[in-house]
């Protein structure tokens, strides 16, 4: 048996290194889902401070063979998070965005096509209030409408990038 040289290796993993170094490591780790048949709707992933549930569905069409959707976990839920989209707000670890989670599901009817959904988290930056020379965290009226009055509140905020990627099967 012959190996092949050294440098035509490395010219053969390097759309593989490539790949797995656009993502930086994300906080949750998880091994991909189970393959997914063709119009079965399924859950990606619940964002519960945020009151949404992103789902989606292989639709077995090859011009759009994904279908996303975003969906309100309960009606009364009170959201303590925004969700937004990540093209818009281009989110990266510079401006204090978390890469928090990469799901990956697979399609039952073409192996080599699998939707992907990438979610960024950027915490906020509130901050309890300094203790007083009596040890108590104390908030005053003024003071805090002034605070308020000279920025917007800062909340939580999850951006969610949606593709497919891999090679499309012919149908």
């Amino acid at each position: 048996m012959r190996l092949a040289p050294p440098s035509l290796l490395l010219l053969a993993l390097a759309p593989c290194l490539a790949f797995a170094a656009q993502d930086p490591k994300p906080e949750i780790t998880r091994q991909a889902s189970t393959p997914q048949a063709d119009g079965k709707a399924h859950t990606l992933r619940t964002i519960p401070e945020a009151c949404a549930r992103i789902e989606g569905q292989f639709t077995g069409v090859a011009a759009d063979p994904y279908k996303f959707t975003l969906g309100r976990t309960s009606a009364k839920c009170q959201p303590r998070a925004r969700l937004v989209d990540a093209a818009k707000v281009k989110p990266s670890t510079k401006d204090g965005w978390i890469f928090n989670d990469v799901i990956r599901v697979p399609s039952a009817s073409c192996p080599s096509q699998e939707a992907v959904v990438r979610v960024w988290r950027k915490p906020a930056d509130a901050a309890p209030p300094d203790l007083d020379a009596q040890g108590r965290s104390r908030i005053y009226l003024k003071d805090a409408t002034d605070a308020a009055k000279a920025k917007t509140p800062s909340v939580p905020m999850f951006a969610v990038a949606m593709a497919v990627e891999g090679k499309a099967c012919g149908k």
